[in-house]
C-alpha cells in the first residue's frame, strides 16, 4: 500500500494573493511544504497541484513534481482527485494525502499520524488531525476551525462557530481545533469529489462536511504539534522569524 502526498496551491485567494509563491527566507512557501514533505520516510510520491503557472514554473525551478489542474474545483480536495487521477500506479486502496500549502512548518511525523487510522483498519476511508486548543484567542476565532467527536474518535461536527457551547461557565471544557491535514483511500476521494456540494459545507466554507453531510465518517487524531497556517500578511511574518531561527540554530 503506498502512501501519495498532494499539495494542492492555488494563486487567488480572497484574503492572501499569490501567497504559495510568498518569499520565506530566500524560498517560496510552497517550496517549504513541499521539502517538508519529503523528510518523511513513508511517503513514495509527492506533487503540487495547482491551476496557476506561475506556481507550476516555480515548483519545476526548485525540482519539484507538479500537476496543472482544473482552475473550477470547489476545494483543495477536488483539485487532488484530478491530480491523482494523471498519475500511473495508484491502487485504490492507496492512501493519499493532503497537506495544505499555506504549512509551511508542518511536522512531517503528521503524515504518520493521520494515515495510521487507514492503515490498521481498512473500514477507514478518511481521517484528519486536530489539536487541543491552548491559545484563549483561537476558541472563537474563525479561522481556527473547531471540531467535536464520539467516544470512537469520529468526527461529529465542524464549525468556524465555538463548539461546543458552554451552558455552564464552570464547566471543564477541552476545545479542539482542526489541522487542514487529510488522508483518504484512493477509491473514497473520487467519492467524495463526484458528491453534491452540501448545504452546510456552503454555510461554513468546510470542504469535510460534504462527506458528512452524505452520511460517510471521518476519523480524527489528536496531535501534538500545533498547526501554523498562513493566511495573511501577519502570519507570514510570524512564520519568517520562526524559519529564520530555525536556520540560524541549525547551523551551529
Amino acid at each position: 500500500m503506498k502512501i501519495i502526498c498532494i499539495i494542492p496551491a492555488r494563486y487567488k485567494s480572497s484574503r492572501f494573493e499569490g501567497k504559495p509563491l510568498a518569499d520565506i527566507c530566500g524560498k517560496p512557501m510552497i517550496q517549504h511544504v513541499y521539502e517538508r514533505v519529503l523528510k518523511s520516510d513513508t511517503v513514495s510520491y509527492a506533487a503540487v497541484a495547482t491551476d496557476d503557472e506561475r506556481i507550476f514554473a516555480a515548483v519545476k525551478k526548485f525540482g519539484g513534481n507538479v500537476v496543472m489542474t482544473s482552475p473550477q474545483h470547489r476545494s483543495g480536495t477536488d483539485r487532488i482527485a484530478e491530480a491523482i487521477s494523471t498519475i500511473d500506479n495508484i491502487e485504490d486502496t492507496d492512501i493519499v494525502v493532503n497537506i495544505q500549502g499555506d504549512q509551511p512548518i508542518f511536522e512531517p511525523l503528521q503524515i504518520d499520524e493521520v494515515t495510521k487510522p487507514l492503515l490498521e483498519d481498512h473500514s477507514v476511508d478518511m481521517s484528519t488531525l486536530i489539536y487541543r486548543i491552548k491559545k484563549e484567542d483561537e476558541i472563537t476565532h474563525p479561522n481556527a476551525v473547531k471540531v467535536v467527536f464520539d467516544k470512537n474518535k469520529f468526527a461529529i461536527y465542524f464549525s468556524r462557530a465555538t463548539i461546543p457551547y458552554v451552558r455552564e461557565s464552570d464547566s471543564d471544557v477541552k476545545y479542539y481545533k482542526h489541522h487542514g491535514i487529510y488522508a483518504y483511500r484512493k477509491a473514497f476521494l473520487m467519492t467524495f469529489t463526484s458528491l453534491e456540494e452540501g448545504y452546510l459545507e456552503k454555510l461554513e466554507a468546510l470542504e469535510q462536511l460534504r462527506a458528512m453531510e452524505h452520511g460517510y465518517k471521518i476519523k480524527v487524531v489528536e496531535t501534538p504539534y500545533d498547526s501554523v497556517e498562513v493566511d495573511t500578511p501577519e502570519e507570514l511574518e510570524r512564520i519568517r522569524k520562526i524559519v529564520n531561527e530555525r536556520n540560524v540554530n541549525e547551523s551551529y
